[in-house]
């Protein structure tokens, strides 16, 4: 597949609130959201033919993005099935586990870029680290993870970047790229690591 030219640092991106009634899966209205996806399930995998791909993204490319769920990340990147891994936590923080993730991309997949989406309007930025002590105070056991919140999204991402390009375990480090994703407009922002 042909990668589409780039010449600006400002990429198109697209949202997806529902799905079109065609294709909302056919449930009684008693059914679980679970059992409505198991029953699509059904139906993709009525049409379904293996693709005969290997585990190893075709890009080379690993995708570090929030999990929110207004950002469609293979539609609005022009992505593929097969093209990249995605790796997606709450504010798309480079945490010890998104280096665990990224690093057996890398070592064992084969990947050499990294691209880091967040995205305006993130829940993090309206947390607090008090998050993990109210969990504490109703369960009786603070969490082991930090929430990552953060008030400067911008700065969160050169945050990451820098956490990705100072991993001694990631062997490649040289292409990793940030952008803030404006939930409104649908557009990426590049963000200056030196800024």
């Amino acid at each position: 597949m042909p990668l589409p030219a780039v010449t600006t640092n400002v990429v198109c991106m697209t949202t997806s609130a529902s799905l079109p009634a065609e294709s909302t899966p056919q449930a009684s209205s008693g059914d679980s959201v679970t059992d409505r996806l198991v029953a699509a399930n059904r139906q993709y995998a009525a049409e379904f033919a293996d693709p005969g791909m290997d585990a190893r993204p075709v890009l080379h490319v690993a995708v570090v993005a929030c999990m929110d769920a207004r950002l469609d990340l293979h539609k609005a990147l022009g992505l593929e099935l097969g093209d990249c891994h995605t790796i997606r936590n709450a504010g798309g923080v480079v945490t010890d586990d998104t280096i665990r993730s990224l690093t057996i991309s890398q070592r064992a997949l084969g990947t050499r870029t990294v691209i880091l989406i967040h995205h305006t309007g993130c829940g993090l930025e309206s947390l607090t680290e008090d998050f993990r002590h109210e969990l504490e105070d109703e369960v009786g056991q603070r969490p082991a993870w930090a929430v990552e919140a953060f008030r400067d999204v911008d700065q969160d991402v050169r945050q990451s970047m820098q956490r990705v390009r100072t991993n001694p375990f990631l062997p490649h480090r040289g292409d990793v790229r940030g952008f803030v994703f404006d939930v409104h407009t649908g557009l990426l922002r590049e963000i200056d690591p030196a800024s």
